[in-house]
């Protein structure tokens, strides 16, 4: 168990790294913010002799930390609310890059992982690594019966040192939610509890490997988008093979350009395959930035590295179908009404003064290509809303707000002018027509009571466990209560001394009747 002085020691050196680079200006100066927590960061500050003029370094704050930082950075960077606007622009820069690891500890640990020599797994593997980031480093290599495939291995130690760095997060987020208000609205421990879930998801290569599968066979009927197929022989819980992808990185417009490729349909039809994870399937890729999506010579979209992956329930993705829908047609009642179905919003708050308070935020967007948006105002309307309706944060959300933030800012990097409601408004259309229509309603119903049917023998099962038959004996005759010498309080004798006496005094009375006579 971790110490407190040993947590307060990490939070002091983290704060200095943080004020230094007056990336705790910011909630020094926000009046939401605890008192005690805007203290310490003013303190922090004033002893690195630091002033509030300057540029605020967010992302090389977190950078300067180390690995964990650098995931938590990107994780906040969707939390303007938490974090503040400027802070949460600022991380979005935050690129997860390190310094490679020599390939000799690598070579070791794909050795050790596998127990056998490197030869023996692949015919050849370049040393120089393709891509070095927070928790593994990705090398190419050719497999012995020469395909060409990519090799993730986890960084040695990386997982300790992400456990230590997380008992430190959960042990600030405690403090800091209890002391209430504002703090305890935005939950910032359910914040690091989705975090902390997140990455020993990516420090464990064979769910990786698992979620990349499960994503191919829910998108294996999507044109123009495809996951690349896992070697599953040479995937362990330390290392990930999967196939190599030959393709134009989606960020390279000039190289997608000259290749002839339609921008315009690959920002469409990437929007399209995000709802199609998030709506249709309920699972989706979470970490879909410009490093992680390729374009292939036919216009295919391949997406790798699924460390992150997001999940939503049907009744959820039936919300935010119908939330999506209602936003892009200007139908803020029913938007309001889910909110508080969904019981995001407390019951004693009024459902038309929520509904007035989206279309303040919502009618400024309609209509309008991104570039013509106000993002910032636009957040700073939200979160308001969120503050002034007392709405917690919902942490099951969270993964698709940033994916969702991600999706859009590549978007519209291929076509400016997009407007990603007009684009998803069609398929989301669709998706309510067939998922929340009559004919989908009754055979929800029919399902429903099919699978309650099927229960019912085996509820009756448990109640006959629980309440056995009558056996062949017959029943006994009520026998009277009898109140045991054991069973008594203690008396003025007290505990087993008065017992003792009382059975003496007992043996002594028939003793003495029996010298008398008597008995």
């Amino acid at each position: 168990m971790t110490t407190p002085a040993t947590h307060l020691f990490r939070l002091a050196r983290w704060g200095i790294t943080l004020a230094r680079r007056r990336a705790l200006v910011g909630v020094e100066d926000d009046p939401n913010a605890p008192s005690t927590v805007r203290r310490l960061a003013r303190i922090a500050r004033l002893a690195t002799l630091t002033g509030k003029r300057g540029t605020r370094d967010y992302a090389g704050a977190f950078r300067a930390i180390g690995p964990a930082a650098i995931k938590l950075g990107q994780s906040l960077a969707t939390r303007p609310d938490l974090v503040g606007e400027e802070a949460a622009h600022n991380l979005l820069s935050l690129q997860d890059s390190l310094p490679p690891v020599p390939f000799s500890k690598i070579e070791e640990q794909i050795a050790a992982t596998f127990e056998q020599p490197l030869d023996a797994l692949f015919a050849d593997i370049d040393p120089v690594p393709v891509g070095a980031a927070s928790i593994a480093q990705v090398h190419r290599a050719t497999t012995i019966d020469g395909r060409k495939v990519a090799v993730k291995v986890l960084r040695p130690g990386i997982r300790e040192k992400f456990a230590r760095d997380i008992q430190t997060y959960e042990w600030a987020a405690a403090h800091v939610e209890a002391m209430g208000g504002e703090a305890a609205r935005l939950r910032p421990r359910l914040t690091i509890a989705n975090f902390k879930r997140w990455t020993n998801s990516e420090l464990d290569l064979r769910r990786e490997a698992a979620s990349a599968s499960e994503l191919a066979e829910e998108m294996a009927g999507v044109g123009g988008y495809r996951i690349p197929a896992i070697d599953w022989d040479r995937t362990n819980g330390r290392v990930l093979t999967i196939e190599w992808v030959e393709g134009i990185k989606i960020s390279k417009r000039d190289e997608l350009l000259a290749a002839g490729h339609d921008l315009e349909a690959l920002a469409e039809k990437l929007v399209i395959s995000f709802l199609t994870q998030a709506i249709s399937a309920g699972f989706f890729h979470a970490d879909m930035h410009q490093g992680n999506l390729f374009v292939e010579e036919d216009g295919t979209i391949v997406a790798i590295d699924f460390g992150i992956m997001g999940r939503i329930d049907r009744r959820a993705r039936q919300w935010l179908a119908e939330i999506l829908y209602g936003l892009t047609t200007g139908n803020y009642q029913r938007v309001a009404e889910i909110h508080f179905e969904a019981q995001y919003v407390p019951s004693y708050h009024s459902v038309g003064e929520f509904a007035t308070a989206l279309r303040a935020v919502g009618e400024p967007m309609r209509g309008k290509p991104v570039k013509e948006l106000s993002v910032g105002q636009m957040l700073d309307g939200l979160f308001a809303i969120t503050r002034d309706f007392d709405m917690q944060t919902q942490p099951h959300l969270l993964l698709l707000q940033k994916t969702m933030v991600m999706v859009e800012g590549i978007a519209t990097q291929l076509n400016p002018d997009i407007n990603m409601w007009d684009t998803a408004a069609p398929y989301v259309r669709s998706w309510i027509r067939d998922e929340l229509g009559p004919e989908a309603a009754v055979a929800d119903r029919i399902k429903e009571d099919t699978e309650t049917l099927f229960r019912l023998p085996g509820l009756i099962r448990r109640l006959e466990e629980k309440f056995p038959p009558k056996g062949g004996a017959p029943e006994p005759p009520p026998l009277p209560e009898i109140r045991l010498m054991t069973d008594r309080k203690e008396r003025s004798g007290g505990g087993l001394l008065g017992y003792f006496v009382a059975v003496l005094a007992g043996a002594g009375a028939v003793y003495g009747a029996m010298l008398a006579g008597l008995l």
